[in-house]
């Protein structure tokens, strides 16, 4: 009797221990994608910032092309309360879906001064703008980084969450819905980084 006793405690303890690992492996994933959105927070942040700078130092040279900067701003402030959403649940499908319209939008609009501003040989030749444009690009390519990276922790969680036995503990961990991932309407343009040549 003793012994069918010992191997019971021991087979208990083993499911106990094997659950704690799913529970903390649910938890550490979790935690890795949304530190992964933090740096992307971080990323377009810095791109919002540059926007300013950017429009600024065109006023002087694009007087007649106020609704074109215009767009700009309004594309900027419309894709910063897109990233304050998703940053207040990282993952969650409706924020992701509002980041990435705002985004394309953003990208639209910066495309549209890009367009504007090939009609001023002298705004192409300031070397604030040429800055500003190496900024902009190299940030660009820090955001697509940066989601990927966020994407790929996004797929690690479901993918584990999915698994047989997860999938019958995590909706009892507080795991509910799977985490969505961040894909802008047109990746390909995103990640090609803007074309802002002066």
């Amino acid at each position: 009797m003793e012994i069918t006793t010992i191997v019971i405690l021991a087979v208990l303890a083993g499911l106990v221990f094997f659950v704690i690992g799913i529970y903390n492996r649910l938890v550490a994933l979790k935690n890795r994608f949304q530190n992964a959105f933090a740096q992307i927070e971080v990323q377009l942040k810095r791109r919002y910032d540059l926007i300013p700078n950017l429009v600024e130092t065109a006023k002087g040279y694009l007087k007649h092309e106020r609704e074109t900067l215009e767009a700009v701003v309004n594309a900027r402030n419309t894709a910063m309360a897109g990233l304050k959403a998703a940053a207040a649940d990282p993952g969650a499908a409706g924020a992701m879906a509002q980041l990435a319209g705002a985004e394309g939008a953003l990208t639209s609009a910066l495309g549209r001064l890009s367009v504007v501003m090939e009609a001023y040989p002298d705004l192409k030749a300031s070397e604030n703008m040429q800055q500003l444009s190496e900024e902009l690009t190299s940030t660009e390519n820090k955001v697509a980084f940066s989601r990927q990276a966020f994407n790929d922790a996004v797929m690690a969680y479901n993918t584990y969450k999915q698994s047989f036995p997860q999938v019958v503990l995590a909706p009892t961990f507080g795991h509910g819905p799977d985490a969505s991932l961040l894909e802008f309407e047109d990746s390909a343009e995103i990640q090609a980084a803007p074309k802002i040549s002066f």
